[in-house]
């Protein structure tokens, strides 16, 4: 494996962790697709989850008192963040980690960064700090407003919630979360495949198309299907016991499945990468 140390002077400095994290920075936001792309991402799902608590708010008054005492004590919640803007978040973070990474294998410049910066592992850790502070930020206010803005849409007779209401601060976690969780999952996609067109079809398939065939009518059909980041974060929305399912999933599973996603995806990217020529 070529590792191309030589190109680095003798008597060179070894680069800081806070340089490398520095120099992921510029790469990432040298990209001028990236700031537009968060942008158009975070209003598409503001927008999205808005316009659901828009179209409860014009049926309300249409619906029974069993529905309106319904929608009061579980919808509006829902409608804080919606299942299709949770979908979109894992795609749109995962496809946002697969860059960060492609971007640089495609083009060779992964290749120079490990020429002036040897130690690989912690080149990758710095990019995978990085990626997850973006992703976090991003999920912090696309969660925090769309809360905010949907609740008070629903405020007074159409049941909106408050932060302090019970599963509301869980579910602005958990949908806050579920973008680093994308991001690292399309980072270490990205990472494993190393070409784009392949990657952004693999990492559809994962964060999309399974969640959608699996079925949890079997024990091991609920197992695979519980271990799903999309239907974890389902599960973390919703509010007092689940009824009806022969196999229910509970709430500190579906945070161990958060937990045991990322961590993979970090083990992948800090494992695949180091040990072949870039």
């Amino acid at each position: 494996m070529s590792t191309l140390t030589d190109l680095r002077p003798a008597d060179a400095p070894q680069a800081r962790f806070t340089d490398l994290v520095a120099a992921e920075w510029i790469k990432l936001r040298s990209l001028r697709s990236i700031p537009w792309f968060l942008l158009a991402a975070g209003l598409t799902l503001v927008g999205l989850n808005a316009n659901g608590a828009r179209l409860s708010r014009a049926e309300f008054g249409s619906w029974t008192a069993q529905q309106q005492q319904y929608y009061a004590e579980f919808g509006a919640l829902h409608d804080a963040f919606t299942r299709p803007c949770g979908t979109l978040v894992l795609l749109l973070m995962g496809s946002l980690g697969a860059i960060a990474i492609l971007s640089e294998q495609t083009t060779g410049l992964l290749r120079t960064t490990f020429a002036a910066a040897p130690a690989r592992r912690e080149v990758l850790a710095a990019k995978v700090l990085l990626v997850t502070a973006v992703a976090t930020g991003f999920g912090v206010l696309v969660a925090s407003v769309s809360f905010w803005l949907d609740e008070a849409m629903l405020a007074g007779r159409y049941g909106g919630v408050s932060i302090g209401d019970p599963g509301a601060l869980r579910l602005v976690a958990a949908s806050a979360l579920l973008a680093p969780l994308g991001a690292l999952v399309g980072l270490a996609v990205g990472a494993v495949i190393r070409h784009s067109v392949t990657a952004m079809v693999a990492l559809f398939g994962l964060l999309f198309l399974i969640p959608m065939f699996v079925r949890d009518t079997t024990h091991l059909g609920a197992v695979v299907a519980h271990a799903q980041p999309f239907n974890a974060w389902a599960r973390l929305g919703l509010v007092g016991e689940i009824t009806g399912q022969p196999f229910p999933s509970s709430v500190g599973g579906a945070w161990a499945v958060y937990l045991v996603w990322a961590a993979v995806a970090v083990l992948l990217v800090m494992t695949a990468v180091p040990g072949r020529d870039q």
